[in-house]
């Protein structure tokens, strides 16, 4: 089955002076979901933003906000992040809070019986192996194409197998995260992903409606 294309915005490319404008453009021009990386400076390079902006997003937002925590401890977190609004919650499989195949499969668990989306995420190195014990306990799973940290990063070719390995296993939503433009977005939809994550291939742009139709256009 065919699932539907969705494109999901990363604001952490937007104009962060202009916030509330930027979510209402991108939906206005289209957007699916609205998707926010909350980084720790710990787990990747990078520090983002916390549940104040999640928040503030939630305030004006009216798509669902899919939250990505690339952090060391999601778990002392997640109360504060659905609070905030969130209603995916993403996280990564190698997060030292969740190393614990229990710990994990608890956690995901619990955020279903909350009504959020859980979604499970590797890191480019991390082999799509790992996510196979969760598949049951999770609505997503996220595809690193770059190696996380940063926006604007070149896509990464090799991370087409780990894609059509994750669709072979797993009927949900597959969303792909890094280097995501008409070019690339056409080769990981063929690959059998659904979800278009794109932060700079839509808020570079100058007309966000030509930029989003162009994602789907490709795919």
């Amino acid at each position: 089955m065919m699932r539907k294309l969705l494109v999901a915005p990363s604001l952490l490319a937007c104009d962060f002076t202009r916030l509330a404008e930027e979510v209402n453009a991108v939906e206005q021009a289209g957007a699916d979901w609205l998707h926010l990386d909350v980084m720790d400076g710990h787990f990747v390079p990078n520090i983002s933003f916390g549940p104040v902006i999640v928040e503030a997003v939630h305030r004006v937002a009216h798509r669902p906000l899919d939250v990505q925590l690339m952090i060391e401890h999601p778990e002392q977190y997640v109360d504060a992040f659905l609070k905030a609004g969130t209603d995916h919650l993403t996280v990564h499989v190698e997060s030292d809070g969740l190393k614990s195949p229990a710990t994990l499969t608890t956690f995901l668990r619990d955020l279903r019986r909350r009504k959020i989306r859980a979604g499970l995420s590797v890191k480019p190195k991390t082999p799509a192996e790992a996510l196979r014990p969760y598949l049951d306990e999770i609505d997503q799973i996220l595809v690193m194409t770059v190696e996380p940290g940063f926006g604007g990063q070149a896509f990464m070719p090799d991370m087409l197998d780990k894609i059509r390995t994750c669709r072979e296993w797993f009927a949900g939503d597959i969303v792909i995260d890094g280097g995501i433009n008409p070019q690339t977005a056409a080769l990981v939809v063929e690959a059998g992903a659904n979800v278009l994550v794109a932060g700079t291939a839509i808020f570079r742009q100058p007309n966000y409606h030509h930029a989003i139709q162009a994602l789907r256009a490709a795919a």
